[in-house]
């Protein structure tokens, strides 16, 4: 059923649907900086574990090298 609204009442809607709008794409665009910022984190952690690992072996590997 369509509802017929009086000029002013439209244009109240098509206001509030505007703004409301505006809010949900700021709503989605905070999301996907807080999805890249957390990739960001995830992917800095996993590079930083590797190079420590490889810090540690090349540590071990030059200490062996030392006693020989």
């Amino acid at each position: 059923m369509t509802q017929t609204f009086s000029k002013t009442r439209q244009q109240a809607e098509n206001a509030f649907s505007k703004i409301q709008s505006q809010f949900f794409a700021k709503d989605e665009a905070v999301e996907e900086q807080d999805f890249a910022s957390q990739a960001r984190d995830a992917k800095t952690a996993r590079l930083r574990a590797a190079r420590l690992a490889k810090e540690a072996d090349e540590s071990t590997k030059a200490a062996s090298a030392a006693k020989d």
